[in-house]
């Protein structure tokens, strides 16, 4: 299996030098995520799918999750190729934003389906998003990993947009078990140890955890507070992006009963 890397003219903090969209070629031509609603974004995808296969057409554009840099070019492949197939775990409040809710073909958990010359397997990952899928094509063990995993930084948890650290922990360790040989991701370089990222990724929230537990040992804070004692020398631009990621950790110690949240402020439970 082939995955051509067609990058989405969209850097950002949060987005890095832009999204990471995936070609296969092969007997079901497929493309991974859809970056930006332009016809030039679009016909960059032609191009190569030309160039790499002459004649042939886009049958599937697949979906890892309904935020904008990932769907938001649907319009455009859509535009390019009306007959091709946009599937994707459903999430019908956000996905009928980009193409009417008879437009989607919908995809379960552990669905299998054909891409390029291969077959990929739908993994169900909430926790950056509700609606997250990875692909994971077994015979390559490469996982299609959308924003699950980045080389070179780590997952923002958006709370304010149906983000979960319990669930994201939780789909971490559900990946790690696959034992991915190869991670191709929505931003940033391929990454060639999947397990060991992942590994990292769950020692660091625990860290992280253990972090916020201590600001709060001294007493209640603010989630603005904890971000402050937490993070050193931030920019300005990730500056929200921390705080959601600690309103999702401190969700999650809610949720364990580790503390507790009053007014606009955070604390440990009381002692027994």
């Amino acid at each position: 299996m082939r995955a051509i890397c067609i990058r989405g003219d969209n850097p950002s903090a949060l987005t890095g030098s832009g999204t990471n969209t995936w070609l296969l070629c092969g007997a079901e031509p497929v493309l991974i995520d859809a970056a930006q609603n332009t016809d030039d974004y679009a016909a960059r995808v032609a191009d190569t799918l030309e160039r790499e296969q002459p004649g042939a057409t886009l049958k599937r554009l697949l979906v890892t999750h309904a935020h904008s840099d990932h769907i938001g070019g649907v319009e455009a492949i859509k535009r390019r190729w009306p007959d091709v197939i946009c599937a994707k775990l459903p999430d019908p409040d956000r996905d009928t934003k980009y193409l009417p809710a008879g437009e989607w073909t919908p995809i379960a958990d552990e669905a299998l389906i054909k891409a390029g010359d291969s077959l990929l397997w739908a993994i169900h990952t909430p926790g950056h998003a509700p609606d997250h899928l990875c692909y994971f094509e077994p015979r390559s063990s490469t996982l299609f990993c959308g924003d699950l995993l980045v080389n070179g930084g780590t997952v923002m948890i958006p709370v304010s947009s149906g983000g979960d650290l319990a669930r994201y922990m939780q789909s971490l360790r559900r990946v790690l078990e696959l034992q991915p040989r190869r991670g191709l991701a929505g931003h940033g370089e391929p990454i060639e140890n999947p397990p060991a990222l992942i590994r990292a990724y769950i020692g660091h929230r625990l860290v992280r955890e253990q972090q916020i537990l201590d600001v709060l040992g001294k007493g209640p804070a603010s989630v603005d507070e904890i971000v402050g004692r937490v993070y050193q020398n931030l920019q300005t631009d990730l500056e929200r992006a921390a705080g959601e990621n600690v309103l999702a950790h401190l969700l999650k110690l809610r949720g364990e009963g580790r503390v507790r949240e009053e007014a606009s402020s955070w604390s440990l439970p009381a002692s027994p």
